[in-house]
């Protein structure tokens, strides 16, 4: 059981952003951990990234209901949303699951969020970014831009956090500078490393470039050294299972004002969970 990191500020919210689950031993270890957490961390809300719990590769029903049972509000996803056919049709029936905003008009599913909680209603967003990804989707500043006033304007919500799942360092940044003191948080995730440089901007808008994944600790980004090491050997196709043992959860931990939505505090969250 972690010790708790403080206690949370008065008249604020406490908010756990956990990156990619990878695999069976990221989803059992997350499930596992999460309703430990809550009492241990005092959390208020939860967000788990779940795009690559199905086998290291999407995310089906089955996998995002044991998640949401387990305590998380909203899934968040990114550009293997789409790997686990089962999950489109589900998508138009589970609003908590999250696809990336800034695809086209007409795609199942929906970018954002809004949920009531016994603070105050809290919002997420979730966008994708296109420098070496897929530069044919929406551009996710314009769009998310225009969310965030709807969402102000229109939903009257302040606590506002946003997933960007983006393969740049430089994109996350500028998504971050972007919308600072429009949002409460940036959090970065697809490249399953977690990044050191969490802070909060000047405008109240709590950062970091990557939440880290939550997997196999003893891997390359959640999938067996072996098989990976091998690939990039022979420059052929290999197939790369996620690989096994202890698992690390990694994210972070962020304290933001009920009433203006600003953030508080920004802290880095990771967690050792031995293998069973």
């Amino acid at each position: 059981m972690p010790a708790p990191i403080d206690t949370p500020p008065p008249d604020s919210l406490r908010i756990l952003f956990l990156g990619d689950v990878v695999g069976e031993p990221g989803r059992k270890a997350v499930m596992e951990r999460l309703p430990m957490l809550k009492n241990a961390l005092g959390l208020d809300f939860i967000i788990v990234n779940g795009e690559n719990s199905a086998g290291g590769r999407g995310i089906t029903p089955k996998i995002a209901i044991g998640l949401l049972r387990a305590g998380a509000a909203v899934i968040t996803t990114g550009d293997h949303i789409w790997d686990q056919k089962e999950v489109v049709p589900y998508l138009e029936t589970e609003p908590r699951l999250l696809r990336p905003l800034n695809y086209p008009p007409g795609i199942p599913g929906q970018g954002s969020i809004v949920l009531d909680t016994e603070k105050g209603r809290v919002a997420v967003i979730n966008a994708q970014g296109r420098t070496f990804m897929q530069p044919s989707l929406e551009n996710p500043f314009l769009m998310v831009a225009e969310e965030v006033e709807r969402l102000r304007e229109e939903e009257n919500v302040r606590v506002i956090l946003l997933d960007f799942h983006c393969e740049t360092t430089s994109e996350k940044i500028a998504m971050g500078r972007f919308l600072d003191g429009t949002v409460s948080a940036v959090i970065g995730t697809h490249t399953h490393i977690q990044t050191a440089d969490e802070r909060v901007f000047p405008g109240g808008t709590a950062f970091l470039c990557d939440a880290g994944m939550c997997g196999p600790h003893d891997s390359v980004l959640g999938r067996r050294i072996e098989s990976v090491i091998e690939r990039m050997l022979t420059s052929t196709p290999h197939s790369m299972p996620v690989a096994r043992g202890p698992v690390r959860l990694c994210g972070a931990v962020v304290d933001i004002e009920i009433e203006t939505g600003k953030a508080l505090k920004i802290k880095r969250f990771c967690e050792d969970v031995p293998a069973e």
